[in-house]
């Protein structure tokens, strides 16, 4: 019995020492861990209030501060991992490892997230600006990290994804203050081509939402099969420019109509030939 408890004594006087040392270094990186995390926190918020101050683009808050955070967490990890004696190069390693199989695994994701990257910082749209790309318009709703979601004009969500769009073309119908309105109308051969642009240009100076400068200008385009092609080409505010166009052209058909000046349609003459005409032209 005495031998057991000399035994018992021998471990304690052992183990003793390593467990107070490795619990304190325990001890010390989870604190160091909660400490660290807490901090992160407050750093991403005051980032965020700094990028709102600046006026930063709103769609780039939370992408920079989800990236910011990540990267910050990772190296508390290391740094934890150091204070518990693991060793930080092997560690390093094996985070490079599984990086690299992961990056492996998603490269369609990742391409998606450096396109991503990239619409954020370049910014060749907005949200709440009308665009066209990939085959498909809309008003940019919000832009996350893979994908840029747009909304169409008649409510439908439309998802698509960063890194065809970040290489593909990209027409911004919202970024210029001012956009050139072409209102195309065709008129009968007979009419007044002197009259029916007299009549263009009363109506695009008569619409205060149209610019006097550069000012409204009607070209005969083309003389085309049924019609002589005019083109009314005036400029406006941006978000004017489905206004004009529809109510001018409104306006320009009343105009005409009421002027004497004709918007023909396609006409076709057909000849009938009978059989009985076909056998006496044939005798």
């Amino acid at each position: 019995m005495d031998e057991l408890m000399a035994k018992m004594e021998g471990l304690e006087e052992a183990w003793l020492p390593l467990v107070i040392e490795y619990g304190s270094q325990l001890l010390l990186a989870l604190l160091t861990l909660a400490v660290g995390w807490w901090v992160i926190g407050r750093i991403i918020a005051a980032l965020n209030k700094v990028m709102h101050k600046r006026n930063v683009e709103p769609t780039l808050h939370g992408f920079v501060a989800t990236l910011v955070g990540i990267g910050l967490k990772i190296l508390l990890v290391i740094s934890v991992a150091g204070m518990i004696g693991i060793e930080t190069t092997s560690f390093i390693a094996v985070l490079g490892a599984a990086g690299l199989a992961v990056g492996l695994a998603l490269q369609g994701s990742l391409a998606n997230f450096a396109g991503g990257t990239l619409i954020l910082f370049l910014r060749p749209f907005r949200a709440g600006e009308y665009i066209e790309a990939q085959g498909v318009s809309g008003t940019v709703d919000s832009i996350q990290i893979f994908n840029t979601i747009l909304k169409t004009p008649d409510n439908k969500t439309v998802i698509v994804p960063n890194g065809s769009l970040s290489n593909g073309n990209i027409i911004n119908y919202s970024r210029q203050p001012t956009r050139r309105v072409d209102l195309n109308i065709g008129i009968d051969y007979g009419d007044d081509v002197k009259l029916a642009r007299s009549i263009l240009l009363g109506l695009a100076e008569a619409d205060s939402r149209v610019l006097k400068d550069p000012a409204a200008v009607v070209w005969l385009v083309s003389l085309g099969d049924n019609s002589v092609n005019l083109s009314l080409r005036m400029w406006t505010k941006t978000e004017d420019y489905w206004g004009v166009f529809w109510d001018l052209q409104e306006q320009a058909k009343e105009s005409f109509d009421a002027q004497g000046i004709s918007i023909p349609f396609p006409q076709r003459t057909v000849h009938v030939v009978t059989q009985a005409a076909q056998e006496s032209s044939a005798e």
